[in-house]
């Protein structure tokens, strides 16, 4: 039996301590485990349970072994950047969130999440499917590329928004490159990037019987009474507001994909759709038109999205006493399943404090050069 360190069920709460517990030998060492089975049993020692994912051709052959592992979920995602948004999602909820996408075409898509990620200081493993290791140095144009034989550029994207990054494209080194990894992110409390050679998945090698490079979730304390005195501040500034602070509809457009994978999954969110015809913060700032955009049906979007499948409920509210009785049916008769409420606010339904900060920001941007 060896002893690690490694954090319980309980800790994937950002504000738990780690804690010392014995795991059987079986579970780290293995004569015949593969690097594919190494980096997924890592992401469950760690507590990930979830990967979100985007497949490519790439990443498949580590995708069986992702799979393979029985304390990891493969999470189908219908773009790279809502799997980002859903591993940042999962970092903050369990502690440390994990996503994996294809070479280049899926690096570059998911590069938003992953800077908001390191923005907000989030323990976040990005994983990429990378080329065959024999392609290395060949002076070879890809697919998936940007039709130059240079591999690096989707490095270089990440090296500005991640704190680690480990190139896999041998095996003599991947033990340590993925350790190193995964244990930088927890230190930093920052995303990493880890990319690995397409034809390595598969390939046992006796490093992947090692112990991990040592790693935690560092423990996040909260301070009980600051908190309490946030909370109370934040309500009675709201409290206080003409009118409080709506946005929403424009976001869904880049989201609304995933409604469809929290239906295959059978989550029981409650989704509010605050649509108020366009971008107000915008028009605050500075109106013109094109801040007018087509407004849409989002209820019957998301019905189209559920097609029949799943356990869904959509409605439409236009004043108070209807969102207070969509809340009670979502809460309450339909809370087995995905409620979705679309709620109509004028495009100025905008707090006074908004309208004062639109105009500190225009008169920030319109500030003109200053001498040469």
């Amino acid at each position: 039996m060896d002893t690690l360190t490694l954090p319980s069920k309980s800790s994937l709460s950002r504000t738990d301590s780690i804690q010392s517990f014995t795991v059987p030998t079986s579970v780290i060492s293995s004569p015949k485990a593969t690097l594919g089975s190494h980096l997924a049993r890592r992401l469950v020692e760690i507590g990930v349970t979830d990967v979100f994912s985007v497949p490519g051709d790439f990443n498949l052959t580590l995708f069986d072994h992702l799979i393979d592992e029985p304390g990891l979920n493969l999470i189908g995602c219908c773009n790279e950047l809502n799997a980002g948004y859903a591993a940042d999602g999962y970092a903050r909820s369990k502690g440390v969130g994990a996503c994996a996408v294809t070479f280049t075409v899926g690096g570059l898509s998911v590069l938003n999440a992953i800077a908001g990620a390191y923005s907000e200081n989030l323990p976040l493993i990005c994983i990429v499917g990378g080329p065959n290791s024999n392609d290395y140095g060949t002076n070879r144009v890809l697919h998936h590329t940007i039709g130059l034989p240079d591999f690096s550029q989707e490095l270089r994207c990440f090296q500005t928004i991640t704190c680690f990054q480990a190139v896999v494209n041998n095996l003599e080194d991947a033990h340590e490159q993925i350790d190193t990894a995964i244990s930088t992110a927890l230190r930093e409390s920052k995303p990493v990037y880890i990319s690995i050679a397409c034809n390595l998945p598969g390939i046992p090698h006796p490093t992947f019987s090692h112990e991990p490079v040592p790693f935690a979730l560092n423990p996040k304390l909260s301070n009980q009474i600051g908190l309490e005195a946030a909370v109370e501040a934040a309500a009675e500034f709201l409290n206080k507001a003409v009118k409080p602070v709506l946005v929403g509809g424009p976001k869904l457009r880049v989201t609304a994909q995933d409604i469809s994978t929290m239906l295959r999954l059978g989550q029981k969110t409650i989704i509010f759709l605050i649509n108020n015809g366009g971008y107000t913060i915008e028009v605050e700032i500075h109106d013109g038109p094109y801040n007018v955009i087509k407004n849409w049906n989002y209820t019957a979007l998301v019905d189209a999205i559920h097609n029949g499948e799943g356990k869904c409920w959509t409605t439409k509210v236009f004043c108070e006493e209807e969102l207070v009785e969509a809340i009670a049916t979502a809460t309450g008769p339909k809370k087995d399943s995905l409620c979705f409420i679309e709620v109509i606010v004028h495009k100025d339904d905008t707090s006074k404090e908004l309208l004062e900060w639109g105009s500190r920001v225009s008169a920030a941007n319109s500030r003109p050069p200053n001498p040469q």
